[in-house]
Parts: structure tokens; sequence; C-alpha cells
């Protein structure tokens, strides 16, 4: 139930909806095609145009108490989470980066700062990037210890699908994706990275791969200072590409 517990699982992605191969358009002669739409300004829009979301989870934070904090302030990012910061700028640093955008929480602000600086660019703010709600939030929840131990509480796990602790899955999925669509589209032809959180980022990436979106926490690819990066032609997702930029991080770390 951690909203952001680190998993160094490198996985490859399962065969999803966004196979690129499936995703061209081909003409009878087997060349594929170039279509083009007009948008609501009048311009044109070529759909054979690639744009970029790197969707990043932010890095370490300082949390010597091992506490689940979700949306609370003042948690900011450790010594090893600036570092990890620093290390996912200086891998974009040459990349096309037209918009920084990150979660309100200090630990977003902190991660998407060094990328911004890098590239000229201000960090914005979008809402929708936000840590998932948590009824456990402040508390201490690992397996064993803590909040898990109390009788009281256990009525919060009775559904683990929905789930029934915090925000639902699919409203987590529904406002991830409404912020990777506005940068899509502010970003056309270029890069743009969004900082998040690792359940958001995970939800997200189960929906687009249409899994379902309830799942073991343990067995999320999503590291701290991770990329989940979601290449476009056109509008359309034609892959998913997955790195750690940062390096993977151990579960048992208390700062996720």
């Amino acid at each position: 139930m951690s909203s952001d517990q680190p998993d160094s699982e490198m996985r490859e992605l399962p065969d999803t909806p966004v196979d690129s191969a499936e995703a061209a358009v081909t003409s009878d002669a087997g060349a594929p095609e170039q279509s083009s739409a007009i948008d609501e300004s009048g311009v044109v829009a070529d759909d054979t145009v690639e744009t970029i979301v790197h969707v990043l989870r932010h890095g370490e934070v300082h949390n010597p108490k091992g506490i689940l904090y979700g949306r609370l302030p003042g948690f900011s990012l450790s010594v090893t989470g600036r570092s990890q910061a620093g290390a996912v700028a200086r891998s974009l640093a040459d990349h096309d980066i037209a918009l920084v955008i990150a979660s309100p929480l200090q630990r977003a602000q902190e991660t998407a700062e060094p990328i911004a600086r890098q590239h000229g660019l201000l960090v914005r703010t979008d809402e929708n990037l936000i840590e998932a709600g948590n009824t456990f939030e402040g508390l201490r929840v690992s397996v064993g210890d803590g909040a898990l131990r109390k009788p009281r509480h256990w009525w919060k796990l009775r559904d683990p699908f929905t789930p029934s602790w915090g925000e639902p899955y699919l409203q987590i999925a529904h406002r991830m994706l409404a912020a990777v669509n506005k940068a899509r589209v502010e970003a056309a032809g270029h890069e743009a990275v969004l900082v998040s959180h690792q359940l958001p980022v995970w939800t997200l990436r189960r929906f687009l791969q249409g899994q379902r979106l309830w799942h073991d926490p343990r067995h999320r690819q999503c590291s701290l200072a991770s990329l989940t990066s979601l290449v476009y032609q056109g509008d359309t997702l034609v892959d998913i590409v997955y790195s750690e930029p940062a390096g993977g991080s151990d579960p048992t770390v208390h700062g996720a």
C-alpha cells in the first residue's frame, strides 16, 4: 500500500496495445501513410511528428522515521536524492526539453529544478501530478510494523482493488493522463519532463498498457528518479521506454 515504495526489479515491457508496429498506418503499397489534421487553432497537426513525454519519479526523500508521508508538507530530498536529480539532469542534457512540470510537493519540485536549470526553463506545477491520497498518511506502514499491526486499521484494507485505503486507481490514471496529454500538445515535436510519484507513475503506465490497475506494490518497475518515457507519433502513443539514469533503488529504503 506504500504509495512510493521503490522497486529495483528490471523487467522487459510486456506486449501491449502501444506496440509501435501496430500503431503504424500502412497504405496498400505497404508504406506508412502520412496524414495531418487541422486543430482548433487552425494549425496543421502532422501525425508523423514525434513528441516524448518523460514521466519522472522524484529522488530519495529525507525520511528518518520511515513514515508514509504522502501529501504532507516538509519532506525534502535527501543528499542522495539531490544526487539522483542531478544524474537525471545530466542524462537529459542533450535532449530537446521544452517543458519541465512537477507535482506541487517539495520533493518533486526539487527533483525538477536541476533539469529545468539545465535547459534554461522554469519549473511549472500541475496538481494532476500529485501523490496519491492515502488514509495511512503520517503513519509507519511497513509490513508487520506500525499501523498495520493495529486492528482498528484493518477495515481500511478491505478492498485492494479500488483501493479502500486511498485514492481510486482509475482516478489516479485519469488525472495523470490529463497532465501527460496537456504537456504532449504544448511540447509537440519536442520533449517534456513531468515529475511525479511512484504510484501515480506506475498506475499511468499500467493504464496505458491495458493492464489491471490493482497490483502488488513490491513488483512495481519504478525506481527512485527513474524515467518512464512515453513516445508519441502525432497524438498516438507508439512506445513506452523505462530507464534508470540514477541507478536502481532498494525497496527497503525509507525515503521512497
